[in-house]
């Protein structure tokens, strides 16, 4: 009982420090700098995907990555008939490194809702998984609602607190990679019903006491974003939200965070999960002869991305 009080005693404070922090800006990833501060990564797939990252000069030189009407632009092979390495496509990975922070990325358009797709948006520390992984956006196939991970070391981390919005279901409470804690959301965040209405904000928190992700739609961004000064405290419920506890020390779980985009196929959850989807195992054997067969349908799968800004914490 004594190890309760004091644990909910310090959670109270905790809360009353951070509820007097404000964010200043850090960092500013857009179109004028983009390219020089994130790396292509081009070794092979960590998740086993069909999949061949390539570096940035022969990104550039095939029109894998640039800046396109004053967007960062990465997208992936959508011509090449027979692809037995994978098909061609983008990693990026932040050279600086981040703990805790607010990041707040303003995209136009991510990859569309395809089978054999596998992108995502998320940060990640050295030492996988023992610096930990947050998955702010991530989904296969033709799903079309987002799925917000969260993975830590074996036996580090069990959730116990999921306040988020209504629509959002908690999938799974263990954080323990490789399977991680998840939530699901609601749709028109993600895929084709983010890009038609054109795309929008996420937002992911990072503290000492809980990891949040919050949405918005291009026709609803708060005004404390757009001017510079964001304040999540404000926003509402946020659409996922994971939050240390005993069994789950986030100071020690998360740390040293790269910012990674990219776009795989296949692999180890779209390849794991490509007989048991309906809408996409009837029309190949498999994953891998689906995305090598098929390269037109992949004409969408790009990201295109306005700027990410990392904030930091001012205490005041």
């Amino acid at each position: 009982m004594l190890r309760s009080t004091l644990l909910t005693a310090m959670a109270t404070a905790l809360l009353a420090h951070v509820a007097q922090a404000t964010y200043g800006l850090d960092t500013v990833y857009d179109a004028s700098n983009f390219f020089q501060e994130f790396v292509h990564f081009s070794e092979p797939d960590p998740t086993q995907g069909f999949v061949e990252y390539v570096d940035q000069p022969t990104a550039q030189a095939s029109g894998l990555s640039g800046i396109r009407n004053g967007t960062i632009y990465m997208g992936v092979d959508s011509t090449t008939f027979g692809t037995p390495k994978g098909r061609r496509s983008i990693r990026v990975e932040s050279q600086k490194t981040f703990t805790k922070g607010l990041f707040i990325a303003d995209i136009a358009h991510m990859p569309s809702n395809t089978c054999g797709v596998w992108p995502a948006f998320w940060t990640f520390g050295p030492n996988w998984p023992t610096s930990g992984e947050i998955d702010i956006i991530e989904g296969i196939h033709k799903q079309s609602t987002n799925s917000i991970f969260v993975h830590t070391s074996q036996n580090r981390c069990e959730m116990s607190d999921y306040v988020a919005e209504d629509s959002t279901p908690v999938v799974s409470k263990q954080c323990n990679a490789p399977t991680g804690c998840s939530q699901q959301t609601d749709n028109q965040n993600y895929g084709d019903g983010f890009n038609a209405n054109g795309g929008g904000v996420y937002a992911m928190e990072w503290t000492d006491l809980r990891i949040s992700v919050w949405f918005f739609p291009r026709c609803r961004i708060p005004k404390d974003i757009t001017s510079g000064s964001p304040q999540p405290s404000s926003w509402g419920q946020p659409i996922g939200n994971f939050a240390s506890g005993p069994s789950c020390d986030f100071a020690s779980a998360f740390k040293d965070h790269k910012i990674v985009f990219d776009t795989t196929f296949c692999g180890n959850w779209a390849g794991a999960t490509w007989h048991s989807t309906d809408e996409c195992s009837p029309r190949a054997p498999t994953c891998e002869d689906y995305v090598s067969s098929y390269p037109r349908v992949f004409a969408d799968a790009f990201w295109s991305i306005n700027s990410v800004k990392v904030y930091q914490a001012q205490i005041l």
